[in-house]
């Protein structure tokens, strides 16, 4: 028998996906068959499957320890790497982080010492933040993603509570995302906003854009603006109302205005005379417009965030004042 007791990044949770993480190695068949027969217990009474966990309350798994799996360790990287972070802004709760051009934000498959989240562990370890000893199923999480070659604004969860609110947030649309692209040429309507669906090849990681609905498809929708031209690029600020993978450089490439530098949806030919090897793209401004309550980080209610150094702004166009 195995007794944990719940601590605030565990509390809130269903009692059946706490023990999904607590003991990983158990099939969910049997999870659900151990709550109803209690051989899972809260406090040494039986309980429902959905009943939200509390903090302080005592869950008792008589599970066998083969289904636990290996305990949590401190990897030896939480405490030797080199973070490497740019903080855009910290507090107890969230980190805002400027991630750079060719840094994945997870890795493609296994462990990356160099993703951001792994900087991010490493970082909250060595400044005595994050536990993973301590920790029954929670390990610091990024709440939002973005392409490698694409740099800018990702947000960062220290605990559970903020994972949940920034991700209830991000699908209700509360936290509004805005990107700066270089394109090339000059757009005929100097602002708009673009409506679509797109349709995503995984086997080529590549996206289409439609103008009709069809399986597989989703809807795409963002608003654009220019800001600046110079030697035949445009400078459009581009605010997502959808999130979909690609959708900035697909939906700017289907309008005849392909990102500078974009090898996948943009032109070899335009972009060989500025010689870029990536597409010209940040995520430089973030802004928390909350419509409902956000509890715990309801202090983050109408703040933005705004990254001004942009090295393909300062190379390509005049002082922008953002």
């Amino acid at each position: 028998m195995k007794e944990f007791v719940i601590g605030k990044n565990d509390a809130g949770q269903r009692l059946d996906r706490f023990v999904a993480k607590a003991a990983p190695l158990l099939p969910p068949s049997l999870t659900q068959k151990y709550i109803r027969i209690k051989r899972i217990k809260i406090g040494g009474k039986g309980s429902k499957r959905d009943q939200k966990l509390a903090y302080g309350d005592v869950v008792q798994m008589y599970v066998n320890d083969e289904f636990f799996g290996a305990a949590p360790e401190e990897k030896a990287y939480l405490k030797v790497a080199d973070p490497a972070l740019d903080i855009v802004y910290e507090d107890e709760n969230i980190i805002l982080l400027n991630k750079p051009v060719g840094v994945l934000c997870h890795s493609d498959g296994g462990f990356s010492y160099t993703s951001l989240i792994s900087r991010v562990q490493a970082y909250l370890s060595q400044n005595g933040e994050w536990k993973p000893r301590d920790e029954n199923a929670f390990a610091p999480a990024l709440c939002n993603r973005i392409d490698r070659n694409t740099s800018g604004i990702v947000i960062a969860a220290k605990n559970a509570e903020t994972l949940r609110i920034i991700n209830e947030k991000i699908k209700l649309r509360e936290i509004d995302k805005y990107y700066l692209a270089a394109v090339h040429g000059i757009p005929k309507q100097q602002s708009g906003q673009l409506d679509g669906y797109i349709f995503k090849d995984a086997v080529k990681n590549q996206v289409y854009v439609r103008k009709d609905s069809s399986p597989g498809s989703k809807s795409a929708a963002m608003e654009y603006r220019t800001i600046a031209t110079a030697d035949g690029l445009s400078l459009l600020e581009c605010r997502l109302i959808t999130g979909r993978t690609h959708q900035i450089r697909a939906q700017l490439a289907d309008i005849g205005h392909p990102l500078l530098g974009d090898g996948k949806y943009g032109s070899e030919r335009l972009n060989k005379p500025f010689g870029e090897k990536h597409q010209a793209l940040c995520s430089y401004k973030i802004v928390f417009a909350f419509k409902t309550g956000a509890d715990a980080l309801s202090y983050m209610d109408k703040k933005s965030f705004v990254i001004k150094n942009i090295p393909f702004v300062n190379k390509y166009f005049r002082a922008i004042d953002f």
